[in-house]
């Protein structure tokens, strides 16, 4: 894989075709485990880790499923990988497991993950897919961080609350009250803030695209 080639490869994950915000696909816990940075974190990493793992092994032995059932396949090697990960979350970090609860499990039928091993992974080399796999889940990831902060900000008033559930009780001098006596907005840790968050989120994004859209033709006359 060529430098140019990683970069685009990242390029596309983190921005061009972000799952959160531009393709809207797996909206379901975008909005419901984002109430808080360390939720949204964890979630997303996790999520990250199952794709490059199924693409990585989908990609492996592409060659050898048929075409015919190749869904039901990526499916059953999806759902291993995620009860891997469920086990080793419950085993290790049993408080944050309880909290993320049913959406660790229901990664197994999120549309990003299908999606990158059905569109991406089925067709192209091992190292390629897992790059894009990473690419694309640290761009959901970021969307996933981004609006956990603005909930979590807006909503209590803290940064990094439930820190504790991933490193222990001594952890709890790391949460940081950015907004003291804080009463708290109810609205933006329910799933109507939610939505709000997102769509000022959207937003933000196709007003930058559009700006650096308008940028490249008034540069080709200059440059020429």
């Amino acid at each position: 894989m060529t430098l140019q080639e990683f970069r685009s490869i990242f390029h596309n994950g983190l921005s061009k075709q972000n799952a959160g915000l531009v393709q809207l696909l797996g909206l379901c816990p975008l909005l419901a485990i984002s109430t808080t940075v360390v939720n949204a974190l964890s979630l997303g990493l996790a999520t990250t880790l199952v794709m490059a793992s199924a693409s990585g092994t989908v990609s492996s032995v592409r060659h050898f499923i048929p075409h015919e059932i190749r869904i039901p396949v990526f499916v059953l090697l999806i759902a291993s990988l995620v009860t891997v990960i469920d086990l080793l979350m419950n085993a290790f970090v049993h408080p944050l497991y309880l909290v993320l609860g049913i959406f660790i499990p229901l990664i197994t039928t999120n549309c990003i993950v299908l999606a990158r091993a059905d569109a991406f992974a089925s067709k192209n080399r091992p190292l390629h897919s897992v790059v894009d796999a990473i690419a694309m889940g640290l761009g959901l990831t970021t969307v996933l961080v981004v609006l956990g902060g603005v909930r979590e900000l807006a909503g209590q008033g803290t940064l990094l609350s439930g820190i504790d559930l991933v490193f222990g009780e001594e952890s709890k001098q790391f949460v940081l009250h950015v907004l003291p006596d804080y009463q708290g907005f109810l609205l933006a840790i329910l799933p109507p803030g939610a939505f709000i968050a997102l769509g000022l989120l959207i937003a933000a994004h196709n007003w930058r695209k559009a700006l650096a859209e308008r940028r490249v033709p008034a540069a080709v006359p200059m440059a020429a």
